[in-house]
């Protein structure tokens, strides 16, 4: 038996999945609404700027990870067009199901697939592109998924990774009482949920810093990986390209 952490508690690496799922199914419904708040419309930003760094392209490939309500699915489908394909991808089926409402009622039926981002379901060399927006902190073997990434990619494709991150230092007594004070409360009178809320702030101290997450893209298979930091570190990009 392994352990690992979900936020700040150590628990039985079997364990994390479900209990990852369970913050999920609570909070999928209010989900998008959430994420307005919480970042104060910031999310739609930085997921736009991550569309334009991945250089999308008609005909393209593209597999969205941890896709969620689907914001970037939709983004990427418009930049492939109909020559193209994105695949819309989460292990939650409470947000697949939500993000797949979502796409349909925008006239997209893309393919979807309930998978686990350390054991996808595609064969080698099969995308241009992949993409996954805060997912990776909540993945148990990060390694893992990040090979999983790197396989699935052609050669010379690129593994787009937007996630929260380590916040500039001068910021962070304001971030920390933001995460912990304000974001719970927030999670409490919108989604009815404090503890989800209270994870996701703990979540984000667990996940690798900047330089920590570039060391293990490239250990993955990934021989460039450029870092972008957006709102002063709150969340980076990270951009890998495989060898």
């Amino acid at each position: 038996m392994s352990d690992t952490h979900f936020g700040f508690k150590t628990v039985d690496e079997r364990e994390k999945a479900r209990m990852v799922r369970g913050v999920f199914d609570s909070v999928a419904s209010r989900y998008d609404v959430m994420n307005d708040v919480m970042s104060m419309g910031l999310h739609r930003v930085w997921k736009a700027y991550t569309i334009a760094v991945s250089g999308a392209r008609k005909g393209q490939q593209v597999l969205d990870i941890a896709a969620g309500t689907g914001d970037l699915t939709q983004q990427f489908a418009r930049k492939v067009g109909p020559s193209g394909l994105v695949v819309h991808t989460d292990i939650n089926e409470a947000m697949l199901r939500t993000g797949r409402d979502r796409l349909l009622d925008a006239g997209m039926g893309l393919p979807a697939a309930c998978c686990d981002a350390e054991k996808l379901p595609f064969p080698d060399a099969r995308f241009d592109i992949v993409s996954v927006a805060f997912g990776l902190r909540n993945m148990t073997h990060k390694d893992i998924a990040l090979a999983e990434m790197a396989r699935v990619l052609k050669p010379g494709g690129k593994l787009l990774v937007l996630e929260f991150s380590q916040v500039a230092a001068p910021l962070r007594k304001v971030y920390d009482w933001y995460s912990f004070k304000v974001l719970p409360r927030m999670g409490q009178l919108i989604a009815g949920d404090a503890q989800s809320y209270q994870y996701l702030a703990e979540s984000i101290r667990m996940h690798p810093p900047q330089a920590e997450l570039k060391r293990m893209m490239k250990a993955a298979g990934f021989g460039h990986v450029d870092v972008h930091n957006l709102s002063a570190g709150v969340v980076a990009l990270h951009v890998g390209l495989k060898c």
